[in-house]
């Protein structure tokens, strides 16, 4: 393997991580009872910053996981290819 090979599979590896992180960090869709209890008594200004989080959470995970299927592409291209 080459220098690119290896810090192109230390790069995989952390974004991995870090993808994994996104996904934990978010809410689930479903909340269940108690979402369906307590959804009333939220305030409008609550509901709102949880989804503009919750928006860029999952903005920030779509970017991750493209970037880490280009990254994994091009590493599977460069070792098949002998480069």
């Amino acid at each position: 393997m080459t220098a690119l090979q290896y810090v192109l599979s230390i790069v995989i590896i952390l974004l991995s991580i870090v993808i994994t992180i996104l996904v934990l960090m978010q809410e689930s869709k479903q909340q269940g009872l108690s979402g369906a209890i307590s959804g009333a008594a939220e305030t409008f200004f609550g509901k709102n910053k949880g989804r503009t989080m919750e928006a860029k959470l999952a903005k920030y995970t779509k970017i991750a996981g493209t970037i880490f299927f280009v990254l994994s592409l091009v590493t599977a291209l460069l070792v098949l290819f002998g480069v």
